[in-house]
């Protein structure tokens, strides 16, 4: 496994982060634990989760199936690097979402319960409180590191000037602020390199991009609809429609190359500068062994640029739309 640092802070995470939100909804809690297991066995350290996940199961449902495993021992907690996060409701009583410092505090106790343990390696916001001033949301969880609670803090679906403006009220006060931000990012969609992308570098947040593969559409998925694998509905089948011919191309480029399409995907990210570990969220085992394939895939300038042609991106603002 490779490791890097998150953002300019001084901890090293894999270059994977293994996700959790199919724990418990997709995968029962035995097989849970198995993946989770499995990735320390990998050598992947970085686990995200959040407080809302668990589906049908109800809220909270996968930090405590995170809980139980961590609970089994063998130093499980000691060797992972912890991400969870706020914002949604969980339940429809006021105060009990969001970033309010009286949500922060009773959200970050009751993960901390669910989780069984005594601290957060990253709080982060998993959107952004148009109605909550940063001063009370940088108060809040400054308490929370002097308490021990939570050592760094990141955020998640975040505009460039969200970052902006945030890391601005933490300096400020003097504060590290945020070292990393959760964005969608793949190949289909690069909308995050005009701003997103640019902000987190200038302030020195890691890139941890989410739906890696988007949603599944750049992991072989034509292949799978010509051996019956794989029928997809709704916005799926209406996204496939839309980018099929790209997704033919990549994929021959991929067969070309002789790597899984889903191996391609994940080392183009891992190729981007600003990406520190794209989210991966297995429901078998099987598919977290194939994600750590694309640490070893290599794409030299030739294939970075064909991929540029396939699925076209972004110059970051102004350049992008202005000379």
């Amino acid at each position: 496994m490779k490791y890097t640092h998150l953002g300019r802070s001084g901890l090293s995470v894999s270059r994977l982060c293994l996700g959790t939100m199919n724990f418990g909804p997709q995968t029962g809690e035995a097989a849970s634990h198995a993946i989770m297991d499995a990735a320390h066995e990998h050598g992947i350290n970085y686990f995200d989760t959040a407080n809302v996940y668990g589906g049908s199961l109800g809220r909270g449902a996968t930090e405590e199936i995170l809980g139980n495993w961590f609970g089994s021992g063998g130093e499980r907690r000691e060797r992972t690097v912890l991400a969870t996060k706020l914002y949604g409701d969980m339940t429809d009583r006021p105060n009990e979402g969001k970033l309010s410092a009286l949500n922060i505090r009773r959200a970050l106790d009751a993960s901390l319960k669910r989780l069984k343990t005594d601290y957060v390696d990253i709080y982060q916001f998993h959107h952004v409180d148009r109605e909550t001033p940063w001063d009370e949301i940088w108060q809040a969880i400054e308490t929370a590191v002097a308490q021990g609670k939570i050592l760094y803090a990141g955020s998640s679906n975040f505009a460039g000037w969200h970052i902006a403006t945030a890391q601005e009220a933490a300096r400020k006060r003097n504060f590290t602020g945020l070292v990393s931000e959760q964005s969608i990012y793949n190949l289909l969609t690069r909308d995050v390199e005009l701003e997103v992308i640019p902000a987190a570098r200038a302030n020195g947040l890691g890139l941890i991009p989410w739906s890696p593969l988007h949603g599944g559409l750049l992991g072989g998925v034509l292949r799978k609809e010509r051996d019956g694998k794989r029928r997809l509905e709704g916005r799926a089948a209406e996204a496939l429609a839309t980018h099929r011919d790209a997704i033919e191309a990549y994929e021959d480029l991929a067969a070309e190359l002789g790597h899984e399409p889903g191996d391609v995907g994940l080392a183009w990210l891992l190729h981007q500068p600003a990406v520190t570990a794209p989210i991966i969220g297995p429901r078998t085992g099987e598919q977290l062994d194939a994600a750590v394939r694309a640490l070893d895939v290599e794409l030299d300038a030739d294939t970075l640029d064909r991929l540029d042609k396939i699925f076209p991106g972004r110059k970051p603002a102004p350049e992008n739309y202005a000379w």
